[in-house]
């Protein structure tokens, strides 16, 4: 299996129309947090599977915590999540807009986990994807390496071992930093654009590029 990356990245999407609330508050919110404040936002996930992360699946290594209760990243840009969003046919899933104005917000894995333990905030991860009722937890970088980063760096992702790996998630718990934010990724020159405009407020200020490998170019995998 391949080693941990030696500059690990995570990766959160969400659609563009919430940066400039995201910026306005400073953090990206749990769900949890988000509900608790009463802030709308354009929702991306599937309602059902968002429940369940609330008030079903537990983070056993922080006891008394939910997955809804932290806020989710990926390990990978082009996560199994953004090819649903892409191809938009689920019938559990509300949003009809596809990916493109869906923005990857990257942030260093290492430099997260400084930052959460300097503050006695909680962090963890998953194996595979978190909102699943046979997922696993673990805290503490040492355990890196129980991450499938083959199948994290996967593009096809049609076998079943690969599909579960690929979508480890990392967590962390209630808010996240905006300053912790280091590059926005985007579809295309346009959504470039209203990212750039949409945080054009903010003191932080991350790098807004486009990344055309990190979107599905008309693939239809089976998943």
């Amino acid at each position: 299996m391949t080693p941990v990356p030696e500059q690990p990245k995570i990766y959160h999407i969400t659609h563009l129309r919430n940066l400039p609330q995201i910026v306005e508050a400073g953090v990206l919110w749990s769900d949890a947090k988000r509900i608790e404040l009463g802030f709308d936002c354009d929702v991306v996930g599937m309602p059902h599977i968002k429940m369940r992360r609330l008030h079903e699946i537990k983070v056993a290594c922080h006891p008394g915590t939910f997955v809804g209760h932290y806020v989710p990243f990926y390990f990978c840009p082009r996560s199994i999540m953004l090819y649903i969003l892409h191809r938009g046919n689920d019938m559990d899933l509300n949003y009809s807009e596809g990916q493109q104005p869906i923005v990857h917000l990257e942030a260093d894995l290492r430099r997260v986990a400084e930052w959460a333990d300097s503050q006695q905030r909680s962090w963890a991860y998953s194996l595979q994807n978190a909102g699943a009722r046979y997922a696993r937890f673990h805290t503490g970088l040492d355990d890196l390496r129980l991450v499938n980063w083959d199948a994290v760096r996967a593009t096809d992702f049609r076998v079943r071992a690969i599909k579960e790996a690929k979508q480890a998630e990392f967590l962390v718990h209630e808010r996240f930093p905006w300053e912790l934010i280091e590059t926005i990724g985007v579809h295309n020159d346009m959504a470039r654009q209203a990212v750039t405009e949409a945080i054009s407020g903010a003191k932080h200020q991350p790098n807004v590029v486009v990344k055309s490998n990190w979107y599905y170019l008309g693939e239809r995998l089976r998943g």
